[in-house]
């Protein structure tokens, strides 16, 4: 079925359900950043313990939006979107009566699993269903409405934590997921690409093993069993390449990669994921400890990146739909990234407030530029059949970009603190000194960014063999 098939009003009720399915994963992402101090305190873990708290559901978003996106073009994405909700609400419910640590981690781990169902399938169905002309300013205002929740979550989270306690963020969640639904039942029809293949069980599984396994290692390198879990995990994650690239309908098409302009615009996006997305971790424990902030007050600070996000995304959008090159607003806007991130290399264990506004503004300006112009490059190169693909890959590359990013927050949080991790006086300096490793990595990930932002080329009809 293609864009013509469906109208106006088609469109307006499919754009309100992915908006507001979207707007959930990152509010409850950034509420979650403001309330780690108090979850911390309540389950007496440190600082690379907390970090579990967005790694695990991280990694349950990566392991399921690969087999996520591929049922999606099999049975229906409408489907799939709606059992993403369903999952992220009752998971979440859970998560708010969480009676340990643990208990917590493994719902956040879950919740992952039902976000990566919403994920995969907002961007996809706005592919199909909007023309080529306005696909850009819909992929906008639905990327817009994620940093609308990345903004609200901020203050929200801040608020709700100081005033009632941390499991309150989750009522919220709950209202939000109610309120989707509604929005999805007037979207009736389904968008269904691909129905004549088969599931690919086998790649599923390969794939779900060896991300879990190579992550797992990484954000625990410093234990006695995570270099062998390292190694084990990239010779599993080999194994699934190699079969993938053979298997007739494998569940992620690495085929799709032939194209350079896709394959260098991923990359792109998974560098600049990869990049900042530790910056609210860092920051939310940075203002609440050294800079002796509320966790309301540090709500409102936080709120200048993802506000400036808001309020350029859509716009760039719509203007990269108008300009012939689309090199220029992603490579300008991670050139501005990069920027912001080495900022991070120059804080300390004195806190300056106009310092720390101005590298979240420079952040937020970069992220505004470069998210949705390289979502819509990424999107438009590759034929309309694999669309449905190309999404998953989307955001799988995102969410894997962040996962690396936290990951890379917990490694240097255990290289330089090891079991010293308690935030305090005595390890201000080691903090901060965590915070210059992290983002010394993430300077050099933007530096790849970049160049495969501008060294992107054309799809042409040689890569499109390729599929």
């Amino acid at each position: 079925m293609g864009d013509s098939a469906y109208t106006d009003s088609d469109r307006k009720h499919l754009l309100a359900c992915t908006v507001s399915g979207a707007f959930i994963t990152p509010l409850m992402s950034t509420m979650m950043n403001l309330a780690l101090m108090f979850i911390g305190d309540e389950f007496s873990v440190g600082s690379h313990d907390l970090g579990y708290v967005n790694t695990m559901f991280l990694l349950g978003s990566v392991i399921a939006m690969v087999p996520s996106a591929r049922l999606a073009s099999i049975y229906g994405m409408r489907k799939v979107f709606l059992l993403g909700l369903v999952i992220t609400g009752v998971t979440s419910f859970l998560a708010m009566l969480s009676p340990g640590f643990a208990f917590f981690v493994a719902m956040r781990f879950a919740i992952g699993f039902g976000s990566a169902m919403i994920g995969v399938t907002s961007i996809a169905m706005l592919t199909y269903v909007f023309p080529r002309e306005r696909r850009g300013w819909a992929i906008g205002i639905n990327t817009t409405s994620v940093y609308i929740g990345l903004s609200l979550g901020p203050t929200i989270g801040g608020l709700v934590s100081d005033a009632v306690g941390w499991r309150a963020c989750f009522v919220i969640v709950l209202a939000l997921v109610i309120v989707s639904l509604f929005f999805v039942s007037n979207f009736r029809k389904e968008v269904t690409p691909t129905p004549e293949e088969a599931m690919d069980w086998k790649g599923s599984a390969l794939w779900s093993v060896s991300v879990f396994v190579l992550m797992f290692g990484v954000i625990n390198i410093t234990s006695g069993l995570a270099a062998g879990m390292v190694v084990a995990g990239l010779g599993l994650f080999l194994v699934t390449v190699w079969y993938l690239r053979r298997c007739g309908s494998p569940v992620l098409n690495l085929r799709l990669f032939g194209i350079r302009t896709f394959s260098r615009s991923s990359v792109a996006a998974f560098m600049n994921y990869g990049a900042s997305y530790s910056v609210a971790f860092f920051m939310s424990l940075y203002l609440q400890s050294i800079g002796a902030l509320t966790a309301s007050q540090a709500g409102a600070l936080m709120l200048v990146q993802p506000a400036v996000q808001v309020l350029l995304t859509a716009r760039m959008g719509a203007l990269s739909d108008r300009m012939g090159d689309k090199r220029i607003l992603p490579t300008l806007g991670m050139l501005i990234v990069s920027f912001g991130v080495a900022m991070f290399l120059f804080l300390g264990t004195e806190f300056s407030l106009p310092y720390v506004v101005l590298m979240m503004l420079i952040i937020g300006v970069g992220m505004g530029i470069f998210s949705s112009p390289n979502t819509s490059v990424i999107m438009s190169s590759v034929p309309g059949k694999y669309r449905g693909e190309a999404s998953g890959v989307v955001s799988v590359v995102r969410q894997t970009g962040m996962m690396v990013s936290m990951s890379i927050a917990m490694a240097s949080i255990a290289v330089i603190m090891g079991s010293t991790d308690n935030l305090g006086p005595s390890t201000y300096g080691d903090f901060v000194d965590t915070m210059r490793l992290a983002f010394s990595i993430c300077l050099g990930m933007c530096v790849v960014g970049i160049l495969c932002s501008w060294f992107r080329g054309s799809t042409d009809e040689e890569c499109l063999k390729l599929i």
